[in-house]
Protein backbone atom coordinates (compact mmCIF):
# COMPACT_ATOMS: atom_id res chain seq x y z
CA UNK A 1 0.00 0.00 0.00
CA UNK A 2 1.44 3.51 -0.61
CA UNK A 3 1.39 6.16 1.05
CA UNK A 4 -1.29 8.38 0.08
CA UNK A 5 -3.71 5.42 0.55
CA UNK A 6 -2.07 4.57 3.59
CA UNK A 7 -2.93 8.19 4.80
CA UNK A 8 -6.53 7.86 3.42
CA UNK A 9 -6.78 4.41 5.29
CA UNK A 10 -5.94 5.76 8.30
CA UNK A 11 -8.66 8.49 7.93
CA UNK A 12 -11.42 6.24 7.48
CA UNK A 13 -12.90 5.59 10.74
CA UNK A 14 -13.24 9.52 11.10
CA UNK A 15 -14.75 9.99 7.32
CA UNK A 16 -17.09 7.39 8.39
CA UNK A 17 -18.41 9.06 11.55
CA UNK A 18 -18.45 12.41 9.98
CA UNK A 19 -20.49 10.89 7.20
CA UNK A 20 -22.82 9.06 10.18
CA UNK A 21 -22.81 12.98 11.64
CA UNK A 22 -23.93 14.27 8.76
CA UNK A 23 -26.93 11.73 8.44
CA UNK A 24 -28.04 12.75 11.61
CA UNK A 25 -27.74 15.82 11.90
CA UNK A 26 -30.09 16.15 8.69
CA UNK A 27 -32.59 14.11 10.24
CA UNK A 28 -32.40 16.50 13.64
CA UNK A 29 -33.35 19.35 11.09
CA UNK A 30 -35.99 17.49 9.11
CA UNK A 31 -38.05 16.65 12.53
CA UNK A 32 -37.49 20.10 13.93
CA UNK A 33 -39.04 21.25 10.18
CA UNK A 34 -41.99 18.56 10.05
CA UNK A 35 -42.93 17.22 13.12
CA UNK A 36 -44.85 14.85 11.67
CA UNK A 37 -42.62 13.57 9.65
CA UNK A 38 -42.08 9.30 8.71
CA UNK A 39 -38.61 8.64 9.83
CA UNK A 40 -38.42 5.30 7.43
CA UNK A 41 -39.14 7.96 4.60
CA UNK A 42 -36.98 10.81 5.54
CA UNK A 43 -34.14 8.55 6.15
CA UNK A 44 -34.33 6.86 2.45
CA UNK A 45 -34.59 10.15 1.29
CA UNK A 46 -31.76 11.63 2.83
CA UNK A 47 -29.72 8.77 2.01
CA UNK A 48 -30.81 9.10 -1.61
CA UNK A 49 -29.97 12.57 -1.77
CA UNK A 50 -26.26 11.74 0.29
CA UNK A 51 -25.74 9.30 -2.56
CA UNK A 52 -26.20 12.19 -5.14
CA UNK A 53 -24.05 14.25 -3.76
CA UNK A 54 -21.43 11.46 -3.56
CA UNK A 55 -22.41 10.52 -7.20
CA UNK A 56 -22.22 14.05 -8.71
CA UNK A 57 -18.69 13.93 -6.47
CA UNK A 58 -17.48 11.17 -8.60
CA UNK A 59 -18.44 12.30 -11.68
CA UNK A 60 -16.58 15.77 -10.89
CA UNK A 61 -13.27 13.35 -10.14
CA UNK A 62 -13.45 11.03 -13.25
CA UNK A 63 -14.02 14.63 -15.39
CA UNK A 64 -10.75 16.03 -14.16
Amino acid sequence: MNETLKGIESLKKEIKAEIKAIFRLNMTFEGWSVPEMDDNEAKRRILEIMQEAIDELKTELEEN
